[in-house]
């Protein structure tokens, strides 16, 4: 067993976690093959549920796969760019026939392309950054919750960050759209509960991934982070995975349009 799946197995033995609890479901996890959706995929396939994994890059995620292939849930890679509406019907229609119908979504593809000062940025940052940020889980609801609807369950994880909750520096054009994707989480949270199909978000503090390695490989960054942070340091993908769980299990049935924040308090002040 991998170091990554070794450590999130203690995890699981500390906290009590639910064992095959997600046995029979089927997942689907955008940006699944690295990151905070390779955590979240761990998750999933080892309380048992099936997981197709998607991103651009294929040779991660056969990686993640490979890694993954002894844990209860079977996970499968599929190669998508989620800013295109073919590719994603394509995914959805990839894994309905390879495990069934999506009983849990979990939107956490994301770009960051639009940093600097706001009267710099283009009208191309800003479209591109919606297309992925919003657009993508906006289409993947439209796709999944329907035969969700039919069934009468179903749990929907959007992973969103606390630049929605107050703004990054030099960063609007990802803060918009991550609020927009948690305003977005409390209709959809509205409009769907009446079929019990739950949505809820996740907003992540600085999570140590290859995303955000611009803010936490920066020493500037990090010692105003160690002085000001209640628990001063980088979060790990690990630590944002157990809260995916608990919201996709049926430990969280009565939970629904509700922001989860995993940031290590820097959001309390």
């Amino acid at each position: 067993m991998g170091k990554f799946c070794a450590t999130i197995s203690i995890q699981q033995k500390e906290f009590g976690l639910s064992a095959h609890s997600l046995e029979g479901k089927t997942a689907l996890v955008t940006g699944g093959g690295r990151g905070i959706g390779k955590a979240i995929a761990y998750r999933l396939a080892e309380a048992g549920a099936n997981v197709v994994i998607a991103s651009r890059k294929l040779e991660n995620l056969e990686s993640t796969a490979h890694e993954f292939r002894d844990l209860p849930g079977k996970t499968a890679p599929f190669a998508c760019h989620v800013g295109r509406k073919s590719d994603l019907e394509g995914l959805v229609t990839y894994t309905e026939k390879l495990f069934g119908p999506v009983d849990i979504l979990v939107n956490n593809s994301a770009t960051n392309i639009g940093q600097g000062l706001a009267l710099e940025v283009s009208d191309e940052a800003i479209l591109k950054t919606l297309e992925i940020n919003v657009l993508a889980a906006h289409r993947l609801i439209k796709l999944t919750v329907p035969k969700m609807i039919e069934r009468k369950n179903g749990s929907v994880i959007n992973v969103a960050s606390i630049a929605g909750l107050r703004p990054q520096p030099h960063g609007l054009v990802y803060s918009f759209t991550k609020a927009g994707l948690i305003m977005m989480t409390r209709v959809w949270a509205i409009e769907f509960g009446p079929s019990n199909v739950r949505v809820n978000a996740i907003c992540p503090g600085l999570i140590e991934t290859e995303f955000s390695s611009f803010f936490w490989q920066d020493e500037k960054h990090m010692a105003a982070l160690r002085t000001s942070q209640p628990i001063p340091r980088t979060g790990k993908p690990e630590e944002i995975g157990g809260i995916a769980l608990f919201l996709a299990g049926p430990e969280s049935t009565f939970v629904t349009g509700q922001t989860f924040v995993i940031d290590g308090g820097a959001t309390a002040k």
